[in-house]
């Protein structure tokens, strides 16, 4: 004590003092007691994983964009969530794609693609640098509450690992000498945003040998991962139609539960829960964050509070999407009536967003159609429909024009984006691989027009007003047209009814 005040220890640092509230024990008969007496770990390496032919042959057609450079793409870190509890972990995408490991696998590891110096056009060797399992003889295994055995489970071998991925694997602890060596004369590339500690040793070996920083250098190599996920390969196709019959079956546990929500004073939280727990039983979790929007938070395009009540006679919007272990998600939204029937109001909003999915999934499967095409050919619709209804200040042609767009006011979104392992997959792709671009066969991307009449819009008939509709499916692109991966999923009104009434037993 100081003047009625306590103070920390001498030298103990502020990062080590949340362990002031441990016990742990450190005594010599401790650890040599906590050494022994355990079964040998298993010897049988796991099977060469269904991903990982295809995650080489995706490493070959990135080093071929890059021969002779060294590409470092780190898995990420664990990322607190209050104090020293962390998110479920999630490794960066791009790591994912090249090396197939999903799930919470391997915070901290890091992808490297060496490339072949003797013959520069030739394959890059790829090595995965990751911590493996600790020995049963040291501190991290019994009190490491981040990485221990005894915390969060054991983790792989090196062996083990390369067993499962077919990449060459190194202890963490070399990484820097890795990605160091040489490095006046190879150029070298890593994946921006994904681990700052990665990237500051990246800068740090650059700076050592006078490499002058440039951003477009790391932002060519996360374009260039981007834009190959344009195309998805046989496996992530089988993966997304995984995701998308997890997804129908959390729809169903979804309708199943309205009527718990109804009685309940956050019923969109019923919903959201519901949906929720189905995607942790058949995959990896949620894709994203969960949309359960009852009556007019419909009108609210990104409403994940879902602290709203859900009332019979409304409708209730679900935008929601299974992520199965690989990550791949599907991305689906059904707007539903909760008492199974819609009003002849809703019916008429439902039908005019229903109308433009039809006209950009027939876009879609026309030959030499672009991706912004899709969405033209939905606003066509809805633009026809609002002067219909005598909502716009000018004719449906004239608010199509770019220097129109009056439509927009109630659809203010784009109808269609790129689905994969991401969500919004893709992102970093340029506009004329993207939205120029034309469709081609191995293309998956949503189709998700919608119409938000607020409840306070005086612009919207009274009678639409409160209705929020969106509708959303999940295509892919064929050799012979364009397909819905989630055909399955009912989404015409008379379809839509007797799936709801069905379930609940009406």
């Amino acid at each position: 004590m100081t003047d009625g005040k306590r103070v920390a220890a001498p030298g103990q640092q502020l990062e080590d003092r949340g362990n002031n509230r441990s016990h742990r024990p450190s005594s010599k008969a401790f650890r040599e007691f906590i050494a022994t007496n355990w079964e040998p770990r298993p010897s049988d390496l796991p099977e060469r994983s269904e991903a990982a032919a295809f995650a080489a042959a995706r490493r070959a057609r990135l080093g071929q964009r890059f021969a002779g450079e060294r590409l470092v793409v780190p898995a990420g870190q664990l990322v607190p969530r209050s104090n020293d509890t962390d998110h479920r972990f999630r490794p960066h995408s791009a790591f994912a794609y090249l090396t197939g490991l999903g799930t919470d696998q391997e915070p901290d590891a890091v992808l490297v693609l060496e490339p072949n110096r003797d013959d520069p056009g030739a394959a890059h060797e790829a090595v995965l640098y990751f911590r493996p399992a600790a020995a049963r003889d040291t501190e991290e295994f019994f009190a490491d509450s981040r990485y221990g055995e005894l915390w969060v489970g054991a983790r792989p071998t090196l062996e083990e690992t390369e067993a499962l991925t077919g990449i060459r694997c190194a202890h963490i602890d070399t990484l820097a000498d890795a990605v160091a060596k040489d490095a006046g004369q190879v150029r070298i590339r890593v994946v921006p945003q994904a681990d700052a500690a990665v990237t500051a040793l990246v800068a740090k070996v650059r700076g050592e040998v006078g490499v002058v920083a440039d951003a477009a250098v790391d932002e060519a190599l996360a374009e260039a991962l981007s834009e190959m996920r344009l195309v998805k390969d046989e496996f992530e196709v089988r993966e997304l139609r995984r995701a998308i019959a997890a997804t129908a079956a959390g729809f169903d546990e979804l309708i199943r539960s309205f009527p718990r929500a109804a009685g309940h004073v956050r019923g969109e939280r019923v919903l959201e829960g519901a949906f929720g727990a189905k995607a942790r039983e058949e995959g990896n979790g949620l894709g994203y964050e969960t949309i359960a929007a009852a009556g007019n938070h419909a009108n609210t395009l990104h409403w994940i509070n879902n602290d709203g009540a859900v009332r019979g006679g409304e409708l209730v919007l679900v935008d929601a999407g299974v992520e199965v272990e690989t990550l791949y998600t599907a991305d689906i939204t059904r707007t539903l009536p909760v008492d199974g029937r819609f009003t002849e109001p809703q019916r008429e909003v439902y039908q005019a967003v229903l109308d433009a999915c039809e006209a950009a999934l027939a876009k879609a499967g026309e030959k030499g159609a672009r991706f912004r095409d899709l969405h033209a050919a939905a606003m066509e619709v809805i633009a026809t429909r609002l002067e219909a209804w005598g909502m716009l200040p000018v004719s449906a042609a004239e608010s199509l024009a770019p220097e129109g767009q009056y439509h927009r006011r109630w659809m203010v979104h784009g109808t269609s984006h790129h689905l994969g392992i991401d969500v919004h997959d893709c992102a970093q792709a340029r506009r004329e691989l993207y939205l120029d671009a034309e469709l081609e066969p191995g293309m998956v991307f949503t189709i998700e027009p919608g119409l938000y009449f607020r409840a306070d819009d005086l612009a919207v008939p009274e009678r639409f007003r409160g209705i929020g509709v969106r509708i959303e499916d999940d295509v892919l692109v064929t050799e012979d047209g364009a397909v819905r991966l989630s055909e399955d999923i009912p989404r015409a009104v008379a379809a839509v009814e007797a799936w709801v009434t069905d379930l609940l037993g009406g």
